[in-house]
C-alpha cells in the first residue's frame, strides 16, 4: 500500500513537468486548449485539424498549417507574430492578446509563429 502511495505521488509530481515540457502541440477540435498558447486550426470556426504555439521562441508551423490555416484563438496575455516567409523578405501579423478569427484569410501565408517579430516586415 504504501509503496502504491509512493508511486501515484510521484507520478502526480512529474505531471506538470511533462505537460510543460513541449512548447508546440496538436490539437483537435474538441481539445482544451491551455492559458498562455494560441491554436491554429486548418478548418473555419476552430475545426479540422488543430496545433498549438506556448511562448517563447519561434516554431515552424507543422505542414498541415502551412500556409493552410483557416482560423485561430489566442489564450495568450502578450503580443504574438504570425510570420510569412518570402523569397528575399519576410512580414509579419499580429495576434493581440486573446485575439481570435474564425474566418482567417491571413492563414494562406503563415509559415510560423513567434512572439517576436523576426526582424519581419507588418503586413
Amino acid at each position: 500500500m504504501f509503496r502504491k502511495l509512493v508511486l501515484t505521488a510521484a507520478a502526480a509530481a512529474l505531471t506538470p513537468v511533462l505537460a510543460s515540457a513541449a512548447p508546440a502541440t496538436a490539437a483537435g477540435p474538441d481539445v482544451a486548449r491551455g492559458p498562455g498558447e494560441v491554436c491554429f486550426w486548418t478548418q473555419p470556426g476552430q475545426h479540422g485539424t488543430g496545433f498549438c504555439y506556448r511562448p517563447p521562441g519561434y516554431r515552424d508551423l507543422p505542414q498541415s498549417h502551412h500556409d493552410k490555416t483557416a482560423s485561430f484563438r489566442s489564450d495568450v496575455n502578450q503580443n504574438i507574430y504570425a510570420i510569412d516567409w518570402g523569397r528575399h523578405d519576410c512580414y509579419y501579423r499580429l495576434i493581440r492578446p486573446y485575439d481570435l478569427s474564425d474566418n482567417w484569410s491571413w492563414g494562406s501565408r503563415i509559415d510560423g509563429v513567434s512572439d517576436k517579430t523576426e526582424g519581419c516586415q507588418a503586413a
